[in-house]
């Protein structure tokens, strides 16, 4: 249909039985294709199936012990950095003491300076009456 120089689409084709019967004969080979390549697949007790499963499962063997060293390493780490912690707080409770103990030590000389200053005045004072 030629209409204004514009071919215009038909709004509903004839139905062709044709097309139909080749798309039924391309989906039923399809659908063997498939289920002949499952028959094809080889049995669990190939050579080669049972060389991939030997293989696949030294790599899971491998990364399980790699991990298993990471685990490790990190439970070291954590133990050197708790004991590391450990140290720095005794040093610092050990700098705490000495600096309690100083100032006490100071504060004792003070009070002793200031009694003996004390008594100095008290005795000059004696000996003026």
């Amino acid at each position: 249909m030629l209409r204004g120089g514009v071919h215009e689409k038909d709004p509903m084709p004839k139905f062709d039985n044709r097309n139909f019967a080749d798309r039924q004969t391309a989906s039923a080979k399809a659908k063997q294709d498939l289920l002949s390549k499952f028959a094809e697949r080889p049995k669990d007790d190939d050579p080669a199936v049972v060389a991939r499963r030997q293989e696949r499962e030294a790599i899971l063997e491998a990364r399980r012990q790699r991990a298993e060293q990471r685990e490790l390493e990190r439970i070291a780490k954590e133990e050197e950095e708790r004991l590391a912690r450990e140290e720095a707080e005794r040093q610092a409770e050990l700098a705490r003491q000495r600096e309690v103990e100083e100032r006490a030590k100071a504060e004792a000389e003070k009070e002793a300076q200031r009694k003996a200053a004390r008594d100095a005045r008290y005795a000059a004072r004696k000996t003026r009456r």
